[in-house]
């Protein structure tokens, strides 16, 4: 879900079939399992110590108060596949967005960049409103089915972005699939609550970011293979 505070990231390789199922020479890893280099606070110039990695894991540290927000990439991106895994902690809330617009003019990651949603859907409150749940393009589309795995179990997510064409996985399963800057996805926006945000989904490429939505939450083997 979208909210007035901000996002996060992380990466190895570890994994189960869909990590297994990438060619190890097209993917570039995203983090260094021991800094979170190649990442900055949205709209700052650096990072925070909120933010940690421990293991190939970054997580949100929420005993610290100063020095919060969303985490985007120093890279922007295009066409791509993005892979990797997260998980949330008991009734938390985070997401992933992409093609985030970084300019001082937007105060927020969702003002310009869709989301995929990260929930506990089995007791967050926004798990009761459809198209708020685990998987879903947040607030446009719902999940064709529920794939999500309980609080503070890995979920394995990919990020497919090609040409205007988007499709999200989750735990193996393709959930939504969408086209943007089409009639069809105006129609989606003016009838969401983006209704009046003006630039939300009209980018056509920029920054990956995670969510600083005040939840404990942990993200792993976050990589990403640039599509021609």
């Amino acid at each position: 879900m979208y909210r007035i505070l901000p996002i996060l990231f992380i990466s190895v390789i570890t994994s189960t079939h869909m990590f297994a199922q990438a060619s190890t020479d097209s993917w570039i890893s995203l983090i260094d399992n021991q800094s979170i280099k190649g990442w900055h606070l949205y709209n700052q110039a650096g990072t925070t110590p909120a933010w940690k990695v421990n293991q190939g894991e970054l997580y949100l540290d929420t005993s610290m108060k100063e020095g919060r927000g969303d985490l985007v990439t120093d890279a922007e991106y295009e066409n791509f596949e993005l892979v990797l895994e997260w998980k949330i902690d008991s009734c938390g809330n985070s997401g992933i967005f992409f093609n985030v617009v970084e300019d001082p003019k937007y105060h927020w990651v969702f003002v310009t960049g869709p989301e995929m949603q990260i929930l506990d859907n089995t007791c967050h409150d926004d798990a009761k409103i459809i198209k708020h749940r685990a998987g879903d393009l947040y607030d446009l589309i719902s999940c064709s089915t529920e794939t999500v795995k309980p609080a503070g179990e890995w979920n394995e997510v990919r990020i497919r972005s090609d040409k205007g064409n988007y499709s999200f996985w989750l735990n193996g399963t393709n959930v939504v699939t969408f086209s943007m800057h089409t009639p069809q996805w105006d129609e989606l926006v003016k009838n969401s609550k983006f209704k009046n945000m003006p630039a939300f989904g009209k980018a056509t490429k920029g920054r990956i970011a995670l969510q600083d939505h005040g939840d404990r939450v942990w993200f792993r083997n976050i990589r990403i293979r640039i599509l021609e």
